[in-house]
């Protein structure tokens, strides 16, 4: 895919949703966090509401980590791998608190530290929280980015890495936001909604379902 192409997709991204937002609820860095370490291998809608009680008992490190890992997975005790969560939270609190005044590090490297942050959740963090430029590339993003031809790779880091280098500057901060939503809502895994796709005719696809197809 060239360049001139690249661009006017984003363009349409942009102009379609000129502000994106992630789909989870939170007020706060730390809250993010959490909410994104419960988030791997569960859906948005059943983070929000286990997060939605969580958060209004337990909004901060300190209060979070008072509630031991009994307390805590009576929670989120409806999302899958909780238990392992419920420990990597609390150990991660218990860091923030010892190591970072309670605050969530604006540092990758300090948050890939933290029990249960890989480089993905530490993107979104970055990118969400505070405003950086990077892309975390989950399966979503991975599966339009190949898909489309944007960023071609075998693994989510190589995507990672070409997006990084060919989403012009201007698009960099909410191509994440896109991406993940195109591939939630429109670009999906076993059908893709080629029809209501606002890139069709931009996307280098060449399986693309036509309309009307059962």
């Amino acid at each position: 895919m060239n360049g001139e192409r690249r661009r006017a997709i984003f363009e349409r991204f942009r102009a379609a949703n000129p502000a994106p937002r992630t789909e989870l609820v939170y007020r706060t860095p730390f809250q993010l966090l959490v909410a994104v370490i419960l988030s791997a291998q569960a859906t948005d809608k059943s983070v929000n509401k286990a997060t939605a009680r969580l958060f209004a008992d337990a909004p901060t490190p300190a209060a979070m980590l008072a509630l031991g890992l009994d307390g805590l997975s009576r929670y989120i005790s409806a999302i899958g791998l909780y238990n392992t969560k419920a420990r990597n939270i609390l150990e991660t609190c218990r860091i923030l608190i010892e190591r970072h005044r309670g605050a969530v590090p604006h540092d990758r490297a300090a948050l890939e530290r933290l029990p249960g942050v890989g480089r993905k959740t530490a993107n979104v963090v970055l990118n969400t929280a505070f405003g950086e430029p990077v892309i975390a590339v989950d399966t979503h993003i991975f599966r339009v980015a190949n898909r489309t031809g944007l960023a071609v790779g075998p693994t989510p880091r190589a995507v990672e890495d070409k997006l990084t280098k060919l989403v012009p500057a201007e698009y960099r901060l909410n191509a994440h936001h896109w991406l993940i939503l195109h591939g939630r809502y429109v670009c999906k895994a076993r059908k893709p909604e080629c029809p209501n796709c606002i890139i069709r005719d931009l996307c280098e696809f060449r399986d693309k379902t036509p309309a009307g197809d059962p």
